[in-house]
C-alpha cells in the first residue's frame, strides 16, 4: 500500500484560486497523455504517487482522456483511487471535463443539459467517486443557448456531483456572459482552463482581465507548448519523438524552422538563469498574478520533479522580459 511522503507539502507553494477559498498547487498535473495505454498501471502510479509526494494535490481529466479509448484515463485513475489514494481522497482536489464528442448520437457533444449531467455519471462511475471537486464544461457550444449549460452546470453542484464548477477555452467575450450566467445561478465560476505559453498569448488581451474583475482563478493548459518549449526539439525533430507521429499537432502547431531558431534562443537565455528551457517557460507563465495554476503531463516521475523545481526563480527582470519578447517576436 501507498504511503505519502510525511512532508508533502513543505516544498510545493500554493495559490489562490481568484476570490474562493480553494488553493491549489502552482504546478498541477493534468492526464490528457500517458494515462491511457501507453504506459502500463504501474508506470502510471509511479508518476501519480511522485505528484501527490511533492505536494502536487490537483489532478485534471477530462471524460475524452486516454488513448486509444475516450475514457480510459478515468478509468484508470479510478484505479488507482482504489487501490492507493483513495485514502488521500479528502487531500486531492480532482477535477473532469465534458464539452467534446464522447458517444455516438446527438446526446454526446456540445453543452446540452442531457450531455453534460449523462457525461459526468459516466466519469463519476468510471473513477469510483461520488463527487469531483470541479467540473468543466470543455468548450463553449456554438448553437445551445448558453443559458441551459450554465443552469445545467449550477445544478450539478445542487446534486452534490461537483463541489465547484469551470469552464475551458471561452474566449474573453464568452467567459464574461458564462460567468454572468453562473453568477445569476449562484454558482460563481471556480476556473477557467485556457491554452497560453510562450507562443500563444492571447489570453493576456482581454480574458485575463475578465477572470481578475470577476474573481474567477486561471489554469493554463499546454505551458510547454506541448513539449516544444522544453530541450527535445533543439536540433529538429528526432524520429520516434510524439512531433514525428502522424495525427499529432505539436510539430504543425509550434515546429516550424523559425519557432525552432526561437527555441534554441529561449533556452540559451534559460541557461543563463540557472534554468532549464522547460523550468523558464513554466515560470514565465506563472509569472502573472491572474494564474492560478499551470497543468503539467509527465511520462516519467522525473519530470515533475524538473517542473515543480521552476518555483525555485519566479522572478524575471524587466529586461529577461523584453528579452523575450524580442525573441518572440
Amino acid at each position: 500500500m501507498y504511503k505519502a511522503a510525511e512532508h508533502r507539502y513543505e516544498r510545493m507553494k500554493y495559490r489562490r484560486s481568484g476570490r474562493s477559498g480553494v488553493l491549489l498547487p502552482q504546478v498541477s498535473l493534468g492526464l490528457w497523455q500517458n494515462f491511457g495505454l501507453e504506459k502500463t498501471l504501474e508506470e502510471q502510479k509511479a508518476i501519480l504517487f511522485k505528484a501527490f509526494d511533492l505536494g502536487i494535490t490537483h489532478f485534471d481529466l477530462a471524460n475524452n482522456y486516454g488513448a486509444p479509448a475516450r475514457g480510459l484515463a478515468e478509468e484508470n485513475f479510478g484505479r488507482v483511487l482504489k487501490s492507493d489514494l483513495g485514502q488521500y481522497r479528502d487531500e486531492l482536489f480532482i477535477s473532469t471535463k465534458a464539452g467534446h464528442e464522447f458517444w455516438p448520437g446527438p446526446y454526446g457533444n456540445w453543452g446540452s443539459r442531457k450531455y453534460l449531467m449523462a457525461s459526468l455519471d459516466s466519469s463519476l462511475k468510471r473513477m469510483g467517486l461520488e463527487y469531483v471537486d470541479i467540473f468543466y464544461h470543455h468548450r463553449p457550444d456554438p448553437e445551445t443557448p448558453m443559458e441551459e449549460t450554465a443552469e445545467a452546470l449550477s445544478d450539478i453542484v445542487r446534486r452534490g456531483k461537483a463541489l465547484y464548477v469551470g469552464i475551458s477555452n471561452y474566449s474573453a467575450l464568452e467567459a464574461q456572459q458564462m460567468l454572468r450566467l453562473l453568477k445569476e445561478n449562484k454558482t460563481p465560476c471556480l476556473l477557467h482552463q485556457p491554452r497560453y505559453n510562450m507562443f500563444e498569448r492571447g489570453i493576456e488581451d482581454e480574458l485575463l482581465g475578465v477572470l481578475d474583475r470577476e474573481g474567477t482563478g486561471c489554469i493554463c493548459y499546454s505551458p510547454l507548448a506541448q513539449g516544444a518549449l522544453t530541450d527535445k526539439y533543439l536540433k529538429g525533430i528526432p524520429e520516434g519523438s510524439r512531433a514525428a507521429k502522424k495525427g499529432t499537432s505539436v510539430g504543425q502547431r509550434y515546429l516550424s524552422e523559425e519557432n525552432i531558431e526561437r527555441i534554441r534562443a529561449l533556452n540559451q537565455m534559460a541557461q543563463e538563469r540557472g534554468q532549464s528551457l522547460a523550468q523558464m517557460a513554466l515560470a514565465w507563465v506563472l509569472r502573472r498574478p491572474e494564474i492560478t495554476s499551470v497543468l503539467v503531463g509527465a511520462s516519467r516521475p522525473e519530470q515533475l520533479e524538473n517542473s515543480v523545481q521552476a518555483l525555485d526563480r519566479l522572478d524575471f527582470t524587466q529586461e529577461e522580459l523584453d528579452a523575450i519578447d524580442k525573441i518572440l517576436a
